[in-house]
């Protein structure tokens, strides 16, 4: 029976990862650390008795080293995640923890006998991703973002290359006078986003920065010493465990706690922004498809939901959820390192017999079963929000 290593297995991603893989007869071994603004109960009572539990730090030799110890797949899944501006820990956590994996496995083989890695990456490695301004394209027509997902428009690889462009985070000037979309840096134009491919690299935050990081360790050194990598990009994942008290967990976390302490959903920016929201089940299949083909080897994939929503569909999806009478709110606030639009394409991965399968409306519906469990929550938003307005995160439009 091959054994699994899980790093943050007690986690979101992890966790359902761990179900699935138990669920097809693997051996599974875990290593969290169990990071008190994650996980400030403990050992949460959803990772089951059939595993092998080792609280442990990634980031440490002697903990990492034992948790390696006989395994045959590694699920490097543990990272920090945060909108804290604590740039260095991205980088320790995230990077030096993929370093020193390989580090250890190719130490002794014998003791570490590695057939495959697969690395949480992120679509944050594509940053605001790829934009194409109507105005420099001249004649050629643009898809939207809509027909795009569909194929139902033309080709994006039609549009002229000059009128392409890969820009960088918005301008902080820019978003304090609320003007949100992403223009043409020839024109000024409001331009149209593209869906984001693997080839799609422009990181715009720590976090993004040490998650390309991450991918180019995966891949140098994955291919010098004979150790398959796949890197997973996950876009917007949402559903049942994703913690409450991490305000990283996103913006169903918000409008869920809000709605249950009687507060309408605040909505960042104004609403509009379109993501890509996946379920957690349907990235836990995408990581255990990764090392059960071998077509993935040194490989990255998108992992999306293949749908365009608006952040304000999603307040009204869970509003309708709670069966609730509130409306959002828009205060003119934004988060400084959110993108714009972030929409992937799924093709590459959906090519070896990937769907997701779970649509966002169910999606939600199962957050906010889940979440109706807890109670207290008010402490743990007001928390968040308060953090992030102190931390220079969280800001407002110049009135």
């Amino acid at each position: 029976m091959a054994l699994c290593l899980v790093t943050g297995g007690a986690g979101f991603i992890g966790s359902h990862t761990v179900d699935l893989l138990l669920q097809k007869g693997y051996a599974v071994r875990v290593l969290d650390n169990l990071q008190p603004r994650v996980h400030p109960q403990g050992r949460p009572g959803f990772v089951p008795d059939g595993v092998e539990f080792l609280q442990g730090d990634v980031t440490q030799r002697a903990d990492l080293g034992r948790a390696l110890a006989d395994v045959n797949y590694v699920f490097h899944l543990a990272a920090y995640q945060d909108y804290m501006p604590d740039f260095s820990r991205f980088i320790h956590t995230n990077a030096e923890s993929a370093a020193l994996l390989f580090e250890l496995a190719v130490s002794d083989r014998r003791r570490y006998p590695l057939r495959k890695i697969v690395f949480a990456s992120s679509q944050a490695v594509s940053g605001e991703g790829a934009y194409a301004c109507p105005a420099c394209a001249g004649e050629a027509r643009i898809p939207t973002i809509h027909e795009q997902l569909t194929g139902a428009g033309v080709s994006i690889d039609k549009i002229p290359p000059s009128a392409v462009h890969l820009p960088g985070p918005r301008p902080i000037d820019q978003l304090r006078r609320g003007e949100w979309e992403i223009r043409c840096p020839e024109c000024g134009s409001t331009m149209v986003p593209l869906l984001i491919r693997e080839t799609t690299i422009s990181p715009g935050t720590a976090y993004g920065i040490s998650k390309y990081a991450v991918e180019l360790l995966a891949d140098r050194l994955g291919r010098r010493y004979g150790i398959p990598t796949v890197c997973m990009r996950y876009s917007y994942v949402q559903g049942p465990r994703n913690s409450m008290y991490n305000a990283y967990s996103g913006v169903a976390r918000r409008f869920a706690l809000s709605i249950l302490n009687d507060s309408p959903p605040i909505v960042y920016e104004d609403g509009y922004q379109l993501r890509d929201y996946i379920n957690v089940r349907d990235v836990a299949r995408a990581n255990v498809l990764a090392i059960e083909d071998a077509r993935t080897d040194h490989h990255v994939f998108n992992v999306g939901g293949g749908r365009a929503v608006t952040v304000l569909e999603i307040a009204s999806l869970m509003l309708r959820a709670f069966d609730s009478d509130l409306e959002p709110v828009i205060p003119g606030e934004f988060r400084l390192g959110d993108s714009r639009h972030t929409i992937s394409d799924t093709s590459k991965l959906r090519a070896l017999g990937w769907e997701p399968g779970i649509p966002v409306e169910q999606n939600i519906a199962e957050y906010t079963q889940w979440i109706r469990e807890h109670s207290g929550t008010r402490a743990n938003l007001e928390e968040a929000e308060r953090v992030m307005h102190e931390t220079g995160v969280l800001l407002r439009v110049d009135r």
